[in-house]
Formats: structure tokens, C-alpha cells, sequence
């Protein structure tokens, strides 16, 4: 799948990015958010897992990055900050978040990935995960991304975004199915961004290979601003 120009990854008013044939955009909206949770709760059935709490909330600590081909959503990926509301991972997880928070660490959740099979790619996740990072990262100076993940794709998240895992295994009761908590030093990902962004060989046992450099996130990171202020919304009426 080609990755194109910057100025080809930037459609229209409506997206954030555009790689190959898809583009990404902010669930804005209570009819986008509505879609997302309708592929969430496909994709999760698809797998077997619950669907009950498939849902994607309005809060002013959560925005949700929706992937589309043409008309068609394809892919979902939330983002929660830590807040005096706590994160989803807290339900299970609290004793091994909270060393963290002591630390003052300023975490962010990553939740609700789901990617319609017939759209997946490497090229797609690493355009859900790179404006993941410019959104807590680059803008909200985020220390660390923390995801509860299935034991079966563990592996491949360390591998190929280096994140390390920091539980045992417990059954998430969201999805009722076997979860570990993973947790990504974002410093990690700065360094691995600056040696590796723009290679785009598709070898690389590496995601980062293709996210965008820090030239080109930084633009992406004003064109979220710009979006937001061309909306009679503030940012944070942005996030759901």
C-alpha cells in the first residue's frame, strides 16, 4: 500500500490523515461514535468476546480515531487520559497502575481497537498507533500508553511497537476473555521515531518504520487544531 506525500495524507476539512486508501478522522460526533461502536461490537463478536461494553462514550479525557476506505468504516482506536475518573484498565489492574501515578507518570489508555479483517494491514495499525502517539504525546505530553490486550496478540505489540508487558494474566470481564496489561514508555517511541520514521521498508519488524517523521507529525498535530477550531466545539468537546 503506497504511503504517499504528506500533503497526499491530508484530504479534506473532514481528516486527520490519508494513507493509501483509507483516511482517519476524529469520532466527533454522537452519529460517528455511534458507527465505531457498531464496528467494535461486530469485530468483538467476530472474536468471540463480549459485547456489552462495546460502547464509545462522550468524554472530555477520550477521543476515538475511526479509520475509513471510501465511505466505510474499517477501524476503531480510543484513547482515555488518567483522570480523578481512573482508566478502564483500573477494574483489573489498579495495584500495577497505581506505581505509576506515584511516580507521576501521566498515562494514557489505549481501547476499543478493533479493524475490520478484510481492511487489515500493517500500514492501517501503524496510522492508528501514530496518531495515537501525536494526540497523547505530542499534545498532551503523555509519558506512557497502556493497553489491555489478549494474551494471543501480546507478543506481536512487543515486538513490533516494543511494549513490555507488566501483569499476569486475569480475565477482563468487558470481554470476558484472558487479558495482560501492557505498558509503552513513550521516550522509547520518540527515539524510535526519529531513527526510523519515513524508512517504509516493508521488512522492517518494526511499526515504526511507518509513522510519519517529526516534521510531518507536527503538521498533523495543528491540522487536530485546526479541525477543532473550525467546530463551534472546544477540544475537548472533540474527544468521545
Amino acid at each position: 500500500m503506497p504511503v504517499g506525500k504528506l500533503e497526499d495524507k491530508i484530504p479534506d476539512q473532514k481528516y486527520v490523515l490519508k494513507r493509501g486508501n483509507y483516511n482517519i478522522r476524529l469520532a466527533d460526533s454522537l452519529e460517528r461514535r455511534s458507527e465505531a461502536s457498531a464496528l467494535i461490537k461486530r469485530m468483538y463478536s467476530w472474536r468471540g468476546y463480549n459485547t456489552e461494553s462495546t460502547s464509545v462514550s462522550s468524554s472530555h479525557n477520550q477521543t476515538t480515531l475511526e479509520a475509513l476506505s471510501g465511505q466505510e468504516l474499517v477501524g476503531t482506536l480510543a484513547l482515555r487520559l488518567d483522570s480523578d475518573e481512573g482508566l478502564l484498565a483500573d477494574k483489573l489492574y489498579e495495584p500495577e497502575i497505581n506505581p505509576f501515578r506515584a511516580r507521576n507518570r501521566k498515562l494514557c489508555e489505549l481501547s476499543k481497537l478493533a479493524i475490520d479483517p478484510h481492511f487489515s494491514s500493517k500500514e492501517l495499525l501503524a496510522s492508528l498507533f501514530n496518531l495515537a502517539y501525536i494526540y497523547g504525546r505530542v499534545i498532551h505530553q503523555a509519558t506512557d500508553f497502556i493497553i489491555e490486550i489478549n494474551p494471543r496478540h501480546a507478543g506481536y505489540y512487543k515486538r513490533m511497537l516494543g511494549f513490555h508487558q507488566i501483569s499476569e494474566m486475569r480475565t477482563c470481564p468487558r470481554v470476558n476473555a484472558p487479558a495482560v496489561l501492557l505498558r509503552l514508555e513513550l521516550d522509547y517511541v520518540d527515539a524510535q521515531v526519529s531513527r526510523l520514521a519515513g524508512v517504509h521498508k516493508p521488512a522492517e519488524r518494526s511499526l515504526y518504520s511507518l509513522f510519519l517523521t517529526k516534521h510531518e507529525e507536527k503538521k498533523i498535530a495543528n491540522r487536530i487544531w485546526h479541525i477543532n477550531e473550525a467546530t463551534t466545539f472546544g477540544w475537548n468537546a472533540l474527544c468521545g
